[in-house]
């Protein structure tokens, strides 16, 4: 799918950028940026999709996002609003030397964690969070503070899972981030029907043996695993949603159930019919 490189400016007098319940929900916002992100949220139910990752929450959700991983807005699809705190701040936001304090040992391994993405749960959500969402009410020092020692909290834990999500490759280079968009764009639009490589590398103006060697180099994926994990995530959020095995397997491209529920096992780590059971919204 096409992730949207998102532009990204400190608040005026501070190192960082807050941003509070965005209300995105009508948005479906893929997008990538190379600052960091911890996102806090506060609803009944949501997705947390970061890079590869896909699954529910419930009750709240608490992430820190690596540089140039991409994901969707976390209120995606809400019905109603849904508080959000969202942190933004570049790898050296406090200088270029600061992390190498000992001091901040912890808080630097944190964020090269990071890097695959991080979700925390239990009692660590629930103090880091509550402190986020004071944060605005504060100046802009004890705003610092405050983040600080969230993120020793975090880096403290043993509450958290790692993602294993991944970076865009190149995503420093303009003109890379436009060719792999132009093919994220194209599965995003057609992955319900059947995709010739050979047409995607004609888009990218490559033979197509070129264009899977790009793509993999650049992905970490071959075209067609991919294009698979793609549909899998899309009939993953298709479950979620109480439709059938079959209905998740044709709409999100997939041609023969047997196909369907092998892919789904190898990137899933299970049949579909069990992944619809333990992730329906109710």
């Amino acid at each position: 799918m096409k992730a949207k490189l998102e532009a990204i400016s400190s608040d005026a007098d501070s190192s960082f950028r807050i941003l509070l319940t965005p209300r995105l929900n009508e948005i479906f916002y893929w997008h990538f940026h190379p600052e960091y992100e911890i996102v806090y949220v506060e609803t009944a139910d949501g997705f947390r999709h970061i890079g590869d990752h896909i699954s529910k929450y419930k009750d709240s959700d608490l992430a820190l996002i690596g540089p140039n991983i991409p994901h969707l807005n976390f209120d995606y699809g809400a019905k109603n609003t849904v508080e959000t705190v969202v942190v933004q701040m570049k790898e050296d936001f406090l200088g270029k030397d600061f992390f190498s304090l000992p001091e901040m040992t912890a808080i630097k391994d944190l964020f090269s964690k990071a890097k695959s993405g991080l979700a925390f749960h239990g009692e660590t959500k629930m103090i880091a969070g509550e402190k986020l969402t004071r944060l605005t009410s504060l100046s802009h020092f004890n705003q610092l503070l405050t983040l600080l020692d969230v993120f020793q909290t975090l880096a403290e834990s043993d509450e958290v899972t790692v993602l294993h999500a991944k970076p865009l490759a190149s995503a420093s280079l303009l003109k890379e981030q436009q060719r792999i968009q132009q093919v994220y764009h194209f599965i995003e639009t057609n992955y319900h029907e059947q995709i010739d490589v050979n047409e995607v590398a004609r888009l990218c103006h490559l033979t197509t043996a070129a264009f899977c060697r790009y793509f993999k180099k650049s992905t970490h994926y071959t075209f067609t695993d991919f294009l698979n994990h793609f549909r899998i995530n899309q009939s993953k959020k298709i479950l979620m949603q109480n439709k059938s095995v079959t209905e998740a397997c044709y709409e999100s491209g997939f041609e023969n159930i047997s196909y369907f529920n092998k892919t789904f096992k190898k990137f899933a780590g299970e049949n579909p019919s069990v992944f619809r059971k333990n992730n329906l919204i109710k």
